[in-house]
């Protein structure tokens, strides 16, 4: 049995590219060959780091698949589920991926890879991998305890029986009380019979069961009462490897995930060397949600409301709601930066004392292993389970009081709650028990991927059961 050769096939979001290049570099630095497959325009959010860790002489190699955009109904070069304009052409974003199946068949023929680790949105790769007879892996880009509350909630539809949409409902069987309400759930989560699902959404959900196991960003320790349940209850092969993004010690790697920084990393990491240990609010909501202008009016004033000094991150295609004077009167107090910001260098950093976080998963585990305290404010996707995991089960966070899915977030949360929520984390006794709770879980994090840590034996596990695989199907 020769080298083993990992495929991996990452949907065209960065929130699903970034952890997936973090594992790519995670498994070559255990001697496996790897190839990325992506698209010609998503091929630069991985080769400045390939070509960073050829230097220490680990085999990744990028192979590019046309996306047919314009062929789907999508706008020319919409490579990339950021770029998708509205949430009806998903399906057909979707749908464009799946006339990739050929050209990846060809690869598989052409290099014969041990498996394929293939996105959960790619539901037809199952097929492709049964076709070659190699194990397919599938990875979710999220935790244990959000895929624990989707289960649940499809089989015992608990939301049935609330009176109201804003009325909460316990989710069944699980580890810890967790209550929703139905408009915290994602629209494919509220339909109760199957048949009026979206054949993608349907194929999406079915396939997440069907392969040889699920790879999980997470590590045992964090959420060990739902990786029992997923891997026992659900009687589903899994391994934890995470939090992946610990893999990047270097200071370029940390700085320039996904995209170049739009603030050059010292004048960032400077400004922070002035402040006080704890003292900044770190604000950032990923790259997919979007906000209107009064929510960002809101947003803006609960800031300064707070009294707390802060570094906020604004999409650029937002920048123009920024209130009136607001960059003037905190520019004692704050730091803004247009665009992409070099998150896991700036949460590291000892300044920084809590994270206002829309809970997307890399972001969680992101705070998570740097020890900071959060302040939720879930948007959409899977974000509200997420939240309940900090908030209730870690409680290392407290949330703004978000509970309308959808990716626009439009109105609902008030300046009063964002500066209240803010205060509770950051000043008095109480933001004292989050700091030590987030700090004890920055430990974990950070012995669970050392040798002999549990996502380090994870890892291990999973090269095993693949080199298994290989000698048997050979």
């Amino acid at each position: 049995m020769g080298q083993l050769h990992f495929f991996f096939f990452p949907l065209m979001a960065h929130g699903h590219m970034i952890p997936i290049l973090d594992m790519a570099k995670l498994v070559a630095s255990r001697g496996v060959k790897v190839t990325i497959i992506t698209t010609p325009l998503n091929e630069s959010v991985f080769s400045k780091a390939i070509q960073r860790n050829k230097q220490v002489a680990n085999e990744i190699d990028i192979r590019l698949i046309k996306f047919q955009a314009v062929e789907n109904g999508l706008p020319e070069g919409c490579e990339r589920l950021e770029l998708v304009p509205s949430d009806d052409l998903l399906n057909n974003f979707l749908m464009a991926t799946t006339l990739m199946q050929e050209p990846l068949e060809q690869l598989i023929q052409e290099c014969r890879p041990s498996c394929l680790v293939s996105d959960m949105f790619l539901p037809w790769t199952t097929d492709t991998a049964a076709k070659f007879n190699i194990p397919r892996l599938v990875f979710h880009g999220t935790s244990y305890f959000a895929l624990c509350v989707t289960d649940s909630i499809r089989r015992y539809k608990p939301f049935k029986n609330a009176s109201s949409d804003s009325d909460a409902f316990v989710v069944p069987n699980l580890p810890h009380q967790i209550k929703l309400t139905r408009t915290q759930m994602s629209p494919f989560d509220r339909i109760e019979e199957e048949k009026k699902m979206s054949p993608v959404i349907k194929e999406v959900r079915e396939s997440g069961l069907k392969g040889y196991g699920v790879i999980f960003n997470s590590f045992y320790e964090l959420e060990t009462d739902y990786a029992e349940y997923y891997t026992n209850v659900l009687s589903i092969k899994t391994w934890a490897i995470g939090p992946l993004s610990l893999c990047n010690r270097d200071i370029e790697d940390k700085a320039e995930r996904g995209k170049k920084s739009s603030i050059d990393k010292h004048e960032c990491m400077k400004w922070l060397d002035l402040k006080k240990p704890s003292s900044i609010v770190y604000i950032c909501f990923g790259s997919v949600a979007i906000f209107t202008a009064s929510q960002m009016q809101e947003l803006a004033m609960g800031i300064e409301a707070s009294g707390q000094e802060f570094i906020w991150v604004v999409r650029t295609d937002n920048e123009e709601l920024l209130p009136d004077g607001f960059e003037e009167r905190t520019k004692e107090k704050g730091l803004i930066i247009r665009g992409w910001a070099p998150q896991v260098l700036i949460l590291e950093h000892e300044a920084v004392g809590a994270f206002v976080t829309h809970c997307g998963w890399n972001s969680t585990l992101e705070g998570i292993s740097a020890g900071v305290p959060m302040v939720t404010w879930p948007v959409f996707g899977e974000q509200f389970f997420n939240e309940k995991l900090v908030t209730e089960v870690l409680r290392t966070g407290v949330g703004v009081g978000s509970v309308q899915w959808k990716r626009i977030a439009s109105e609902g949360v008030k300046k009063e709650a964002i500066a209240k929520a803010i205060k509770k984390v950051m000043v008095g006794e109480e933001a004292k028990g989050f700091r030590s709770r987030a700090k004890a879980y920055k430990e974990t994090a950070r012995q669970a991927v050392e040798e002999g840590g549990s996502s380090y034996s994870g890892l291990t596990t999973l090269l095993q059961d693949i080199s298994t695989c290989s000698s048997t199907s050979h």
